[in-house]
């Protein structure tokens, strides 16, 4: 409870001096701003709370605002969609939601197994579950990306690779852009997901061991990309440029599919092509996933 009043109060702070006063609607009152942002006092009159109430909110005090309440500090403090998403998340674990079930380790449907494998002569792709686990990646994606099959179940993860790997550095080209967008789509999962501990310990093994990680998540940016791309520098084909999509895969909220394409006819394309017929040129191999 405590640590969830403290990450509430910390990403109010932050999203509070985030916010320029004049896009938050306040006309200049001739004082000078020592510090960068709004004042309490000024979120509490544009959310129609009193300051004493905000101030209690920020300072991580036990309060379980209403959802109304939420709804109006968050558009006081001008969150975007997936930052609003996120206030609400934090204030719904301590405030409205019930205790979540204890979940059961995330394991795919075989049909969904072979869905990837079936993509294999398409496109790369991937299945990521709570904590950007990897739960699922077909030969395209292994051969892209990492061979994630080959590591230890307990290692395999998308955001660890990112930040731990230095092959995953080399491979990306705006790997800050990647590795940014990491941190805050975890710092959204780890609002909401149903494994707070696991969460809180591998965000700890992160901080830990990458300053880059512990200085990007202290920031609490929070934001959910559902598409974009990312540029490559492949050590087999070269530089190219994937664009990703991604699915909710029915039936779990909690896994997501990942397809990357490249732009038709272009060089990213035909070095996809070009390491498609390397990678599917050699006979397939079938992890043994009932030690997962």
């Amino acid at each position: 409870m405590a640590s969830v009043n403290r990450e509430i109060a910390d990403f109010l702070r932050r999203s509070r001096a985030q916010c320029d006063p004049e896009r938050a609607g306040l006309p200049p009152d001739g004082r000078v701003r020592r510090v960068p942002g709004l004042r309490r006092e000024e979120v509490a009159l544009l959310a129609g709370v009193s300051a004493d109430y905000y101030a209690r909110l920020e300072q991580g005090r036990p309060i379980n605002p209403s959802p109304a309440v939420v709804e109006a500090i968050g558009h006081a403090l001008r969150l975007d969609e997936a930052g609003l998403a996120h206030l609400k998340n934090l204030v719904g674990v301590t405030a409205t939601r019930p205790p979540a079930r204890t979940p059961g380790v995330q394991r795919l449907r075989p049909g969904l197994h072979r869905l990837l494998d079936s993509l294999d002569h398409a496109l790369p792709a991937l299945i990521l579950g709570r904590r950007s686990a990897v739960l699922g990646a077909n030969r395209m994606a292994r051969a892209l990306f990492a061979d994630f099959d080959a590591m230890p179940a307990t290692e395999r993860n998308y955001t660890r690779w990112l930040f731990l790997d230095h092959g995953a550095r080399d491979l990306f080209v705006d790997w800050e852009v990647q590795a940014r967008a990491a941190v805050e789509n975890l710092r959204l999962d780890a609002a909401r997901a149903s494994e707070r501990q696991a969460t809180e310990a591998l965000v700890a093994e992160l901080r830990g061991l990458s300053d880059d990680f512990d200085r990007w998540w202290q920031q609490h940016r929070v934001h959910q990309r559902t598409h974009g791309s990312k540029r490559l520098r492949h050590p087999l084909v070269g530089e190219l440029t994937v664009e990703y999509e991604t699915l909710a895969l029915p039936g779990d909220s909690e896994t997501t599919l990942f397809l990357y394409t490249a732009e038709p006819e272009s060089a990213s394309a035909q070095a996809l092509s070009l390491l498609a017929s390397w990678t599917l040129a050699a006979p397939p191999t079938f992890p043994d996933r009932s030690r997962d």
